[in-house]
Formats: structure tokens, C-alpha cells, sequence
């Protein structure tokens, strides 16, 4: 059955804009057809539409179904995105589809991109909660400076992955399962030293994802994966 994200459907029977061009345009569903929502909030909605034209779609639920969460506590990753954007716009379908509660963009000393549109992720969250059948929609949030990010309080465990060859522990060996969890990872040319040392005394713990060297994208993935499999 076919997926749609609907914020607002508590609110109003009409899907948004886009959604319904895609439902009456492209698919060419129509009145009468089967439909499943999503308000990415935590719930799905088995509807039937009811009128449909080439930018408007309204329907009617016939049953609402809450999600149970897919993995416990809060997992947050903060990253520095890419210098080639499709990378990063690869990680976030990817993570997505893994699971995982919010996503911060870090503005780090070495960070070759300053800027992120975050009109374009948020399509490709929309796209991939759809794809892997989820209910939630993680929380974007806007580039940040990492001094200002990692002075913000945090209830939970606090990581940072880095590759200087210093005393770090595996992610894996460290994680308390069940918790909330933010993990940082660094630009391409990693986080500066200074960086570094003032996350750890901010009380990020200093770990490392394994014995190979990787791509920014990679790590988040790597990162992303190894929380949601510990908290599952």
C-alpha cells in the first residue's frame, strides 16, 4: 500500500500539496483507492480517498494505529556534512531507513561546508520514513557551531569519534544500552585537536569505530547503526 507523510492529518483531511500530486498525478490513484498515512509522529492512518484533482487529495481515515518506538532512548547524531553533498544526502536516507532521532549539523574548524539547505534533507527524511514503513520523522536541526553544540546540556551519553592516536574506546564496548545517545563525527580533515580536548571536557567520551580509516559519511552510518543495533 501506498505511504504518504501527513503532518497535519489530526487537522485536516487534505494531504499536503506535494504528497497529492504525487498520489493523483503520478501513481493516478482516485477516489475509492486505499491509502496508509503518516504524521511523523508516531502514527499511521489507513485511509480512503474521498476527492481528488491534480494538487488537491482528501480522505478519510478509517482506522489509526500507533507505532511502538523500534529502539529505545533518544539517538542523536551530529555531524559536519560533506563537502560533496550527495554523500551526505546518501548517509541521511541510509541512517534513516537504520533509525535514529535527530540529526545536527556541525559547523567544525576544518568543516569544508558551511552552509545546508535543509528544505532538501527534509525531502529525503520524508522519503525514507516512507520507504522503511516508520512512523516517526526525526528531528532536523539547523547547522550549528561546535562550540555552541557541545556546551548544550545533554542527558545521556555523550561520544565523539576522532582519529588522533590517542586513548579512545569502541563504540561498541562503551555504549550503556537502553539511554540516550549523541555521538559526534567530524569534517573530512577530522575535528581540529582543540576541538577535541574541549568535547572532552565537556564530557563527551573519545571512541573509536573500528581499526579502518573513514569517510565522514561512513563513520555517521557506521555510528548510526552500531546505536539503533545496541538499543533495539
Amino acid at each position: 500500500m501506498h505511504v504518504f507523510y501527513t503532518p497535519d492529518i489530526m487537522t485536516s483531511d487534505e494531504l499536503p500539496e506535494e504528497e497529492a500530486q504525487h498520489c493523483t498525478r503520478v501513481l493516478r490513484l482516485n477516489m475509492g483507492d486505499e491509502i496508509l498515512l503518516t504524521d511523523g509522529k508516531g502514527y499511521f492512518y489507513h485511509a480512503r480517498i474521498k476527492a481528488a484533482s491534480n494538487k488537491h487529495c482528501s480522505v478519510e481515515v478509517l482506522e489509526k494505529t500507533y507505532q511502538e518506538p523500534l529502539w529505545k532512548g533518544h539517538l542523536h547524531i551530529a555531524m559536519a556534512p560533506t563537502k560533496n553533498m550527495d554523500r551526505t544526502e546518501w548517509f541521511i536516507e541510509k541512517a534513516t531507513e537504520i533509525g535514529f532521532d535527530e540529526l545536527t549539523f556541525l559547523n567544525c574548524r576544518f568543516s569544508e561546508r558551511k552552509v545546508i539547505k535543509t528544505e532538501r534533507i527534509t525531502k529525503i527524511l520524508i522519503s525514507a520514513i516512507k520507504q522503511s514503513l516508520k512512523a516517526r520523522m526525526p528531528i532536523l536541526n539547523e547547522m550549528t557551531d561546535f562550540n555552541k553544540f557541545i556546551a548544550q546540556p545533554f542527558n545521556g551519553q555523550k561520544f565523539i569519534a576522532h582519529c588522533y592516536d590517542t586513548e579512545k574506546k569502541a563504540l561498541k564496548d562503551t555504549i550503556r544500552r537502553d539511554e540516550d545517545a549523541l555521538i559526534l563525527i567530524g569534517p573530512e580533515g577530522d575535528f581540529s585537536e582543540e576541538e577535541v580536548k574541549k568535547a572532552i571536557d565537556q564530557g563527551f567520551i573519545p571512541i573509536t569505530l573500528g581499526p579502518s580509516r573513514l569517510r565522514t559519511e561512513t563513520a555517521a552510518l557506521v555510528a548510526c547503526h552500531i546505536l539503533n543495533l545496541y538499543n533495539q
